[in-house]
């Protein structure tokens, strides 16, 4: 487990319960009896984590996405303490192997969701918008069981994925197309809480966008564009994409186009890259 390497300890248990429960600005309930404790910073020396012994365990919390608990930072320093440094980025990708881990171990998978020549399809419509993408981070925006995460990683990006069905999460992490370090459980609604803009992100296959779930996609896409630079949305219906292009701000360049090689599931596609 790479946080537990992180600390240099061999084992690690994090009390917060869920992965999307690391935003609510709650620390949990911690033992009275620490007998050792180890501080995690970042680059800039900024509190990331602290972990502590009590008993015959080793627990710890995280701060990449709440304000440090000071009154839990003097209780450790009150005792055996040990300092360590990491990079935000990296800490962040083991807290969601830890969590991504927890989850594919306790959620029974999905039943296979996956066309045999999906991914081939995908692949084509993304290197036809993104022909030489290069590195960088690519969200994978309601990743389902994480074909697009496959996709963006085959070519060259690195994934960050995230969804709020943790069965079919646990079955893209059961056939290795969703990597624990790059995957989230939390409500897309929400995900600004735990990521900083990347250059580019998909949402493939959103939907179905209706009368009844419209008000949510628009949350969902709203919240996601924020985040990206280019941003590829496909859906199955005219219909959906138009509502999509309604929502886009006006500082954003939108195309919207037919996709003839998927008249399924990515039948149309909508292209916004952001003026800012």
């Amino acid at each position: 487990m790479k946080a537990a390497r992180i600390l240099d300890l061999p084992h690690l248990v994090f009390l917060d319960p869920s992965f999307a429960g690391l935003a609510d600005g709650i620390s949990p309930a911690i033992p009275e009896e620490i007998t050792a404790s180890r501080l995690l910073v970042d680059e800039r020396e900024d509190p990331l984590a602290v972990a502590f012994h009590t008993g015959d365990e080793w627990y710890a919390t995280t701060f990449l996405y709440r304000r440090p608990d000071l009154d839990l930072l003097d209780r450790c320093g009150d005792g055996d303490l040990e300092i360590y440094q990491e990079s935000r980025r990296a800490w962040a990708g083991a807290v969601r192997e830890y969590y991504s881990m927890a989850l594919a171990r306790e959620v029974t998978p999905a039943l296979e969701d996956l066309a045999p020549d999906r991914a081939r399809k995908l692949e084509a419509l993304l290197r036809t918008i993104w022909d030489r993408p290069g590195g960088g981070d690519c969200l994978d925006c309601c990743c389902g069981s994480g074909v697009g995460s496959a996709v963006i990683r085959r070519m060259g990006m690195q994934p960050i994925a995230y969804d709020n069905d943790a069965a079919l999460l646990s079955r893209g992490l059961a056939a290795g197309r969703l990597l624990p370090e790059e995957t989230m459980w939390i409500d897309a609604a929400r995900a600004g809480e735990y990521l900083d803009p990347v250059p580019r992100g998909i949402a493939v296959m959103a939907g179905e966008i209706n009368t009844f779930t419209a008000g949510m996609w628009e949350e969902i896409l709203g919240q996601f564009l924020q985040l990206v630079g280019d941003a590829v949305i496909t859906v199955g219906t005219e219909a959906e994409v138009q509502r999509i292009r309604d929502w886009t701000g006006a500082g954003s360049e939108v195309l919207v186009r037919g996709n003839d090689r998927d008249t399924f599931y990515d039948r149309w596609v909508c292209q916004v890259s952001s003026r800012h």
